[in-house]
């Protein structure tokens, strides 16, 4: 099956009735003995979270929202993948795709979408269009969940190239964070022919430690540090027993949000209140993407498929990248050099953290145009 088939979200009122049960009978556990996120996510921030999930939060409302955007289905390789794609109406655009990762979803670049494919409706100038695809990955929102081993970031790879060959795309660009920008990565190493380059905003390469550190150098490597200290318990669990650990999301709407919303907390410049700067609402409505389809197991599969391979061959695919503050490790250029031989757009911005397009919408926009001008 070839065929692209038109999709629309639409959640049965008895999931939602289910799940506004399942909140309001949550089993909680005793509160952290500390006053911060140290242990894991606050008892009483999940709590307040949770309650506004079961009485207040208007799904059908959100869901109308994300339904504005043009949504599809395709089948590759035998897995249903889900995907928006919103062409530019200007001529010329550049085709686009932007991938997302754990635990994100299409719901982080709601509000880049349009700039992009529009700018001139922004702001800005025809020149810097494109026409936007943005898949699921596999096991997450609403693609299938694999049945099989064998999905990993270079097969997801590939299914991204032929999804852009299905939509008529020859040539294309392709932009990512996390584990997108892993699958980003991938796409230069299996068809750099097609791609007019690659805009990444985390940045997973080797450090240099030979010679003298600058100061941004050591401050990247003592964060990191710390995150294999502190931060990496959610990985291993995923990288090694991911079946085990769906069970309780699975069962439990309070379980799978508290597990991913202390990553908004770790990972993104909020200075320990997500739900402060980035609001309830996008955050459930991230949330929803894993809750409803029930991918806690299949999204953290990915690890399991993923976590180990090789380090990539250098790419002379043109590259930019846009280095947010609190991204769990901020590479400096000459580290990147030796991976990225053709980089046209380095970018070290001062604020905004690991869900750039969420937290920092304008500037993502910006550094991606800026950043594409160099190739077209």
């Amino acid at each position: 099956m070839t065929e692209i088939e038109p999709f629309t979200v639409d959640v049965p009122a008895e999931v939602l009735d289910d799940l506004r049960d399942r909140l309001r009978r949550t089993r909680w556990p005793e509160p952290e003995p500390v006053d911060d996120w140290s242990q894991g996510t606050p008892l009483a921030y999940l709590q307040d979270l949770c309650a506004y999930w079961a009485d207040e939060y208007d799904w059908p409302a959100r869901q109308r929202l994300l339904n504005r955007f043009p949504q599809y289905r395709t089948t590759i390789d035998g897995l249903g993948v889900h995907f928006l794609h919103v062409p530019s109406p200007h001529p010329d655009a550049m085709p686009l795709v932007l991938t997302h990762g754990w635990p994100g979803s299409v719901v982080e670049f709601l509000d880049v979408v349009g700039p992009l494919t529009d700018p001139v409706a922004d702001g800005g100038e025809a020149r810097d269009a494109f026409s936007v695809v943005v898949p699921s990955l596999p096991g997450y929102g609403w693609s299938d969940r694999p049945d099989r081993t064998g999905w990993g970031v270079e097969a997801i790879a590939a299914a991204w190239a032929e999804l852009m060959t299905r939509l008529g795309y020859e040539r294309f660009g392709a932009q990512g964070g996390d584990w997108g920008s892993t699958v980003t990565r991938a796409l230069a190493d299996a068809v750099p022919d097609r791609l007019t380059g690659i805009h990444l905003n985390m940045v997973s390469v080797r450090p240099d430690r030979d010679g003298d550190l600058t100061d941004a150098e050591r401050r990247a490597l003592d964060r990191f540090a710390e995150h294999r200290d502190q931060g990496t318990g959610y990985s291993t669990q995923q990288a090694t027993r991911p079946q085990t650990l769906g069970y309780g999301l699975t069962d439990s709407p309070a379980g799978q949000l508290g597990w991913i919303l202390e990553k908004f907390a770790a990972w993104a410049d909020v200075d320990g209140d997500p739900v402060g700067v980035l609001g309830a609402d996008r955050l459930l409505d991230n949330a929803m993407l894993y809750w409803v389809p029930g991918t806690a197991a299949s999204s953290a599969r990915l690890y399991r498929e993923s976590f180990r391979r090789e380090a990539w061959p250098p790419t002379a695919v043109p590259m930019g990248a846009a280095i947010f503050p609190h991204e769990i490790f901020t590479p400096s250029r000459r580290w990147a050099e030796r991976a990225f031989t053709d980089i046209r757009r380095w970018s070290e911005l001062p604020a905004g953290g690991h869900f750039a397009a969420l937290e920092q919408p304008e500037v993502f926009v910006q550094e991606v145009r800026a950043f594409f001008r160099t190739v077209r």
